[in-house]
């Protein structure tokens, strides 16, 4: 199981559709759009040792309850996940977001993922630090191993997915992080 799918299997599509006011269908592609970027933008940003000191500190400090079993949608604080959002993509944020609101089909617009990244963000950290244990609270420099090694189930799994620039996607979102964020960023 992808680490897109396994999230997925954890977020309750009719609550998430409420909250963001579109239909089940639209929410989960939304969301199946979203979470590669989001998790391509962290692995991009683990891939200097000062992103991945920074993503280790990150992740000391998320609740990593909040993606075991079903999530609570109620207990996910979007305004933690706009900060998580502005880390991951810096500066490129708008450019992500209107990449993805242009890629998803025509129910997913900018709006919608401007707002699902904040929605989605915490769940994800939530998710990554339970997934990564110990190895976040350890030495930094592993930490884009770990990662990268639970990532790497999406390459090629994804819509076209093809590893680019330390990504998990393809196409010109895959450009966009490979090349603005490759190099990672001190979050």
């Amino acid at each position: 199981m992808t680490a897109v799918d396994d999230i997925m299997s954890r977020i309750p599509l009719a609550d998430l559709a409420a909250r963001l006011g579109v239909d089940e269908h639209t929410a989960e592609q939304a969301a199946r759009q979203a979470l590669p970027a989001l998790l391509g933008g962290i692995q991009a940003n683990t891939a200097d040792p000062g992103g991945a000191a920074s993503f280790a500190s990150a992740v000391a400090q998320h609740d990593n309850d909040l993606a075991d079993g079903e999530v609570d949608l109620d207990g996910v604080n979007a305004k933690d996940g706009e900060k998580i959002v502005g880390h991951v993509f810096g500066d490129q944020r708008h450019q992500v977001v209107q990449q993805l609101g242009t890629t998803g089909g025509a129910s997913t617009t900018q709006d919608l993922m401007r707002r699902l990244l904040p929605i989605l963000a915490p769940i994800v950290m939530s998710y990554l630090a339970k997934r990564l244990g110990g190895a976040a609270g350890g030495q930094s420099g592993g930490i884009g191993d770990v990662l990268g090694s639970i990532l790497g189930g999406m390459t090629g799994q994804q819509q076209g997915g093809q590893q680019q620039g330390g990504g998990i996607l393809g196409g010109a979102l895959g450009d966009l992080l490979g090349g603005l964020l490759g190099g990672g960023r001190r979050a």
